[in-house]
């Protein structure tokens, strides 16, 4: 997908787009962050940047959550 699309991974967005378009608060993006299922970039001023392929990620991660799907779980079959 990314071979055909590069920009869809380009690290672009910050947190507050981020959950404008997912419906997921900060504290949820975050905790994804902390689990290690996503890994957003760290701008100069130390402000997380987020691509079109992160939120992909974050939708499937909270539809698969909604599911009962445990975030350890989630990781393993991240890897």
């Amino acid at each position: 997908m990314t071979k055909n699309h590069p920009y869809l991974d380009e690290k672009v967005m910050t947190i507050k787009i981020v959950t404008e378009m997912t419906g997921l608060s900060e504290r949820q993006v975050r905790y994804y962050e902390e689990r290690e299922l996503i890994f957003p970039k760290r701008n100069s001023s130390g402000t997380r940047m987020y691509s079109f392929s992160d939120i992909e990620r974050l939708m499937d991660i909270a539809e698969k959550i909604e599911d009962g799907v445990r975030t350890r779980e989630l990781r393993k079959d991240l890897f």
